[in-house]
C-alpha cells in the first residue's frame, strides 16, 4: 500500500482547521467523492450522498464545505445533522444512496475532527479507493468542472433519524423487554446524545442519561467511553443493572457491570459469541474476527466453545472486510467496537449495548456473571505521544528490546508495538500469563520507545 498523506486507518483525521482537516480540503474531498461515485453510476447519474456529523463546533464548517464540494460536482446531499456513525452507514444503504459521509473524530477531543466515507452498501472504503480519492484531492485539475444546470443541491431531512432508531430496536429479540431495568447511559455529549436514550426508553428501561448536553466544545470531555468513571459511580449510586458509555460518534461502547466495574471489550465479544452459539445463530467451527490487539484469553475462550478466531490489523473496517470475505457474523476490538454483520456494516455502540441486555435476558444472568466466563490474560497498554512516525523496524534499539521481550515471553504471551492510525501516538501492548513479567517488559519497552521516538 502506498504511503498516504490524507487517510489513516479510519478515514481522515486531524486538528480542525489545520491541514488536512480544513474547509478547503473538505470541499475538494466532496468533489472527489462525488466524481468517484458518479463514475460508478450505482443508482443514477446524480450521486446521492448522505452527510452526517457529531456535535463538534468544527462540524458546521466541515459539513458546509463538504456539501458545497458535492453540489459543485453535480451531486445531491442529504444533511442528517448529528447522527451516530453506524446510523449514517445504515441510512446510506436504506435510502439507496451512492455514498455516506460522517464528519467526526470519534473519541478524540473536540478540537480534532475527521471524515469517514461509506459506499452504497454502508461499508467503509477499501484502501485502493481512498488512494484514488486522495489523488483527486491533491490533483484537483483531474476533476472536471461542472457549470450551469450541472450543479447539484442539498436538503436537510430529519426523518432519517427515525430509520436508524427502528433499525436498532428491530435487532433485539422481541421477546425481551427492559421493563424494570435501570440503565446509566453516557453519550459523551456526542452523536448519540438524542437517539440512544430514546432507544432504551422505548424498550422500557429507566434511563439515567449523562453526557447529553453538547456545547460543541465538550464532546468526550471527562465522559463517555474514554472516561467511564462518572457513569461507574452513578451505576453504584442508583443500583443500576448496567452502565453504557458511548464515544463521540457512538460506533463503540464501554459496558459497566452492576458493581460499577468496567468490562473489557474482549469479554463482550466472548459473551456475544456464547449468546449466538446458544441461539444457534453460530455453529461449531464458525469464525469470530478480532485484531492483533485482541486478548489471548478471548482466543482461548472461543476455542473452548468450539469456535475459531482470526486476527486482522487494527481498525473495524479491516474486521468487516474479513467478515464479508469469510461470511463471519461477529467481530470486534477490545476498544468496544463490535460488529454484528447480520444487523450492521460497522461497529455500533448502541446496538452492542442492546445486545448485552439480550445476553442478560437470554442467560438470566447479570453482566458480572456473564463476563466472568471470559478469563483474560494480564495485559498492559501504554500510549506514548510522538511528533513523527519513523519506521519502527529501522530503529536498532527498539528492535533489540523487542527481540529480548519476545524471547522472555516465549509462547506465554505477546508484544505488540504499533503507531496509532488516528492519533500522534505509538501504542505499546504487552500481555502474558504472568502479570509481573508483563509489567516489567512493558516498562522496559516504554522507556526505550520514549527515549528513541519522543
Amino acid at each position: 500500500m502506498a504511503k498516504r498523506e490524507l487517510f489513516g486507518t479510519d478515514g481522515m483525521r486531524g486538528k480542525a482547521n489545520v491541514y488536512p482537516m480544513t474547509g478547503e480540503v473538505a470541499f475538494s474531498l466532496g468533489r472527489a467523492v462525488t466524481e468517484h461515485f458518479k463514475k460508478l453510476q450505482v443508482h443514477s447519474k446524480q450521486p446521492l450522498i448522505i452527510l452526517g456529523k457529531d456535535t463538534r463546533l468544527s462540524c458546521y464548517m466541515l459539513e458546509q464545505a463538504f456539501s458545497a464540494g458535492v453540489c459543485s460536482q453535480g451531486g445531491k446531499v442529504i444533511l442528517t445533522g448529528p447522527l451516530p456513525t453506524p446510523g449514517i452507514a445504515f441510512v446510506t444503504k436504506s435510502m439507496r444512496a451512492d455514498a455516506g459521509v460522517m464528519i467526526s473524530a470519534s473519541h478524540n477531543p473536540y478540537y480534532d475532527n475527521g471524515i469517514k466515507i461509506f459506499d452504497a452498501e454502508g461499508l467503509k472504503l477499501p484502501d485502493s479507493v481512498e488512494e484514488e480519492l486522495e489523488s483527486l484531492v491533491l490533483n484537483p485539475k483531474n476533476i472536471p468542472t461542472m457549470t450551469n444546470g450541472e450543479l447539484g443541491n442539498a436538503v436537510r431531512l430529519k426523518e432519517v433519524f427515525g430509520r436508524y432508531l427502528v433499525h436498532c430496536k428491530a435487532a433485539i429479540d422481541p421477546r425481551y423487554s427492559m421493563e424494570g431495568m435501570k440503565v446509566v447511559l453516557d453519550c459523551a455529549h456526542g452523536a448519540g446524545y438524542k437517539v440512544s436514550p430514546m432507544m432504551f426508553r422505548e424498550l422500557g428501561a429507566e434511563v439515567t442519561p449523562l453526557g447529553v448536553s453538547p456545547s460543541g466544545l465538550n464532546i468526550n470531555e471527562e465522559c463517555g467511553s474514554m472516561h467511564p468513571e462518572l457513569a461507574a459511580e452513578k451505576v453504584k449510586a442508583i443500583g443500576a443493572d448496567l452502565g453504557v458509555c458511548l464515544d463521540g460518534d457512538a460506533d463503540r461502547c464501554v459496558i459497566i457491570n452492576e458493581r460499577g466495574e468496567v468490562v473489557d471489550g474482549d469479554q463482550l465479544i466472548g459473551c456475544f459469541a456464547k449468546l449466538l452459539l446458544d441461539q444457534n445463530v453460530l455453529k461449531k467451527g464458525d469464525t469470530i474476527v478480532g485484531t492483533i490487539m485482541s486478548n489471548l484469553g478471548l482466543e482461548n475462550y472461543l476455542i473452548s466453545l468450539g469456535l475459531k478466531f482470526h486476527r486482522t490489523q487494527v481498525g473495524d473496517r479491516y474486521i468487516i472486510e474479513y467478515m464479508n470475505h469469510s461470511q463471519a457474523i461477529l467481530g470486534g476490538e477490545p476498544s468496544g467496537h463490535v460488529i454484528f454483520r447480520q444487523h450492521a456494516t460497522t461497529g455500533d455502540g448502541t446496538l452492542a449495548a442492546l445486545k448485552m441486555v439480550e445476553c442478560m435476558k437470554f442467560q438470566g444472568k447479570s453482566v458480572s456473571e456473564l463476563t466472568a466466563q471470559v478469563d483474560l490474560y494480564p495485559q498492559k497498554l501504554v500510549n506514548i505521544k510522538v511528533s513523527k512516525k519513523p519506521p519502527i523496524c529501522d530503529n536498532r534499539s527498539i528492535q533489540d528490546c523487542l527481540r529480548d521481550a519476545e524471547s522472555r515471553m516465549g509462547n506465554r504471551g505477546r508484544v505488540v508495538l504499533r503507531y496509532s492510525g488516528t492519533e500522534p501516538k505509538i501504542r505499546v501492548m504487552v500481555e502474558g500469563d504472568e502479570s509481573t513479567l508483563v509489567d516489567e517488559i512493558c516498562s522496559e519497552l516504554v522507556e526505550v520507545v520514549t527515549r528513541e521516538l519522543t
